[in-house]
């Protein structure tokens, strides 16, 4: 017993697999929680009154509890010990006093037991619920909704598979739900989105209740479907078009469903048909607006939502001022998102994060690790995210030494154990530095498995840095372990083509189309009026692509005009000197800028997506 008084005391996260061993009945509870010195009560206040039925295996060596005051007041003492305890340790002392009084058939008590084993305890929470729930307990909504909303905000994933099950076992003992039962119901079933199936019937279970119109019941509905993917956010807008729009959760719900879904443009539009009927966004709708913009790489609407939060007087939080700096950053507004955290009176590790980032992926590698070492001046203890945009900033930079020390500083000055993604970080500074051999050890050396990408970061550098023999010899090893991803045979048929192994390419090219795998093309991006128009290497599909077609010839005659040699180096085809002009000539990125050249004035600042060389050239004409 001086093992599990001291397991409980240090609240160590076994103590839930401790009391599932101990707890068969509730007056075995009592026994368990009395020898572990768990009970405290104040004998002034509290004098016997009775006691729980004792099993055989207990000796009867305590003086039994009860209370002076009257049943009710005993239930608020208890009542409040439970919404006081905020500790494992703290919450087993009130279970204790809860089962020495009586109280373990209680709803009301077990109500707030359980929340607070959500928030003092996850742990202890699916033990308790296993012992204390039992068939001669009284359930009611209230119970039965408090249990679903702990399993659903359970950090353990066995808990919160078992949130819906609570619905089925509330409808066999008769009891109704009501209209705040649905929304925690359908979050549970939003968080396993591989299961659409249990979300249908719990919202056909919303319809056959009469609650389905209720306000609350359909804004989760749009969350749940927009969670279970593209596929279903049809049905999200079919709830979404039903319903009275004369909140902005309503609508944010449905613009975050479009951003979920991969749907960003639709994202955009619905935001302007909510300016439209006049209701007001709050600060959950701007960040899925934002989310939105990040996506799209729309950096105009990005500014434009900055001076709508202003104008409108919508609170920056420290929420807000970290999307609109990642955002902004995403975009390629790297100096604007310096700004906005330049200008933010409260700072989290997130703000220095996004900047350390922006700067980081920009190649300002030195401004990166400054900021770093600011953040950890003004006294904000990097995290791990933290440590993955600086060790980024010094790959991105060439900054290798820098890199391998705060590399070995996150262990041994931070405590902070390395992830995969620390170790990626160092693989690509290596790569990036030219150092192939040194990232190859470095992979082989890592405590866990390398993934998959460690290993494309190796093949890329060592294509670029002329080692094409090494890089085979990876990009084969992981076709023959991920046969199903068709980066790997991208790969592959890349490194024959700068070997002109013509033959071994086109062979590669035939597996992926018997397998049925397709390289989805490159996309550019470029925002202009408001609208995001994309573009992908001989695209058609543009209302204007004749006039589009034309302006890409006359820039190319431009580029001959003044001397500029097409890189044919990297066009990975068999064809002669020419026919790589043509086919270099049509890609996405100039189909995007020939389109700004139709549709702007000279001088007009335009951000596209994948922009090389040539491409920013003809821009400063």
């Amino acid at each position: 017993m001086n093992d599990v008084r001291k397991i409980c005391k240090d609240n160590a996260p076994d103590i839930a697999f401790r009391l599932a061993e101990f707890i068969k009945e509730p007056a075995e509870l009592v026994f368990f929680l009395n020898k572990a010195e768990l009970v405290e009560h104040d004998p002034v206040k509290f004098k016997t009154a009775g006691t729980l039925t004792r099993p055989p295996c207990v000796r009867a060596n305590a003086a039994p509890l009860a209370a002076a005051f009257t049943p009710r007041a005993t239930e608020q003492h208890c009542l409040r010990l439970l919404e006081r305890a905020s500790t494992p340790a703290s919450l087993l002392q009130s279970l204790a006093f809860l089962l020495k009084c009586g109280l373990h058939s209680n709803p009301l008590v077990l109500t707030r037991l359980f929340a607070s084993s959500a928030t003092a305890g996850p742990a202890l929470l699916e033990p308790l619920v296993a012992a204390l729930l039992r068939p001669d307990v009284p359930l009611d909504a209230f119970l039965v909704n408090t249990l679903i909303r702990a399993h659903v905000a359970s950090p353990i994933a066995s808990a919160r598979r078992r949130a819906a099950a609570f619905f089925p076992l509330m409808l066999r003992r008769g009891v109704s739900p009501n209209k705040f039962t649905f929304p925690f119901l359908l979050k549970s079933c939003a968080a396993h989105p591989g299961s659409p199936a249990a979300g249908l019937q719990a919202h056909a279970a919303a319809l056959k209740f009469g609650f389905a119109a209720d306000h609350y019941v359909s804004n989760t509905l749009i969350h749940m479907y927009s969670c279970f993917g593209a596929g279903f956010l049809g049905d999200a807008r079919n709830v979404f078009e039903r319903m009275p729009k004369d909140s902005a959760v309503t609508w944010s719900a449905m613009i975050g469903g479009y951003v979920r879904g991969g749907l960003s443009g639709d994202a955009v539009g619905l935001f302007r048909e909510m300016q439209a009927s006049g209701v007001r966004p709050d600060e959950v709708t701007v960040l899925g607006v934002l989310a939105a913009a990040a996506d799209l790489g729309a950096l105009e609407l990005t500014r434009w939502v900055g001076r709508f939060v202003e104008r409108e007087g919508i609170g920056k939080s420290v929420t807000l001022c970290n999307a609109l700096i990642d955002t902004l950053a995403k975009c390629g507004d790297v100096d604007g998102a310096v700004a906005v955290f330049e200008g933010m009176e409260e700072r989290t590790v997130v703000s220095w994060t996004s900047v350390i980032d922006a700067l980081a992926m920009e190649g300002r590698g030195k401004e990166a690790v400054g900021v770093f070492e600011e953040m950890k001046a003004v006294g904000v203890p990097p995290d791990d995210v933290a440590f993955i945009g600086v060790l980024t900033a010094c790959s991105h930079a060439g900054m290798v030494d820098e890199g391998r020390g705060y590399f070995d500083s996150m262990k041994i000055e931070h405590g902070i154990e390395p992830k995969i993604e620390h170790y990626g970080c160092m693989v690509d500074m290596f790569g990036r530095a030219g150092m192939v051999e040194q990232g190859l050890e470095f992979a082989r050396a890592m405590p866990m498995k390398p993934n998959p990408i460690i290993w494309r970061t190796l093949v890329a550098a060592c294509r670029a840095h002329g080692r094409l023999e090494l890089g085979e010899s990876i990009s084969r090893d992981l076709l023959n372990e991920y046969p199903a991803h068709e980066a790997n045979y991208v790969m592959l048929s890349n490194v024959f083509a700068l070997t002109q192994r013509w033959k071994e390419k086109s062979e590669i090219r035939r597996e992926m189309s018997k397998r049925g795998i397709t390289k989805v093309p490159g996309c550019s991006i470029v925002e202009l009026d408001g609208e995001v128009h994309e573009f992908i290497a001989g695209d058609e599909s543009h209302p204007q692509y004749k006039e589009i077609y034309m302006m890409v010839e006359e820039m190319s005659r431009e580029l001959r005009r003044i001397g500029h040699i097409a890189a044919t180096s990297e066009v990975l085809l068999d064809l002669d000197e020419e026919d790589k002009e043509g086919a270099l000539q049509w890609h996405g990125e100039k189909l995007a800028i020939a389109f700004v050249l139709l549709r702007t004035r000279p001088g007009t600042q335009v951000r596209v997506g994948q922009i090389n060389t040539s491409l920013n050239l003809v821009l400063s004409q």
